[in-house]
């Protein structure tokens, strides 16, 4: 079973088939240890997938998070302050585009 690491080594293209299915080029599939039937976690971020083999990998790696977060002492209202300008700069950096608005932009005024 393959190690988690947080960080993209390479990165590649595949193309939907007919039926819909993606083909994992090989050297992916050999370094997670998937085999046929494995399953995904298929998250949609702004214009792109995320996909994450097996629910439980993914579990783990929240659970990972969550705890370094935690030891950081960051609260979660801080953690998701700060998740729109993140967003932007992963996007803008893997795709030259911004795919997430501010909160403030685009928005109606509260009612009061």
């Amino acid at each position: 079973m393959a190690t988690s690491n947080p960080t993209i080594r390479y990165l590649t293209t595949t193309k939907i088939g007919e039926k819909g299915q993606l083909t994992v080029p090989k050297q992916f599939r050999e370094d997670l240890g998937l085999a046929t039937g494995a399953p995904f976690a298929v998250l949609r971020m702004g214009d792109g997938l995320i996909l994450l083999p097996e629910q439980q990998r993914f579990e783990h790696l929240c659970a990972q998070v969550s705890s370094a977060l935690t030891s950081a002492g960051a609260t979660p209202r801080e953690i998701l302050e700060t998740l729109p300008e993140a967003r932007n700069r992963l996007f803008a950096r893997h795709y030259g585009k911004k795919v997430f608005a501010k909160r403030s932009e685009g928005r109606r005024p509260r009612r009061k």
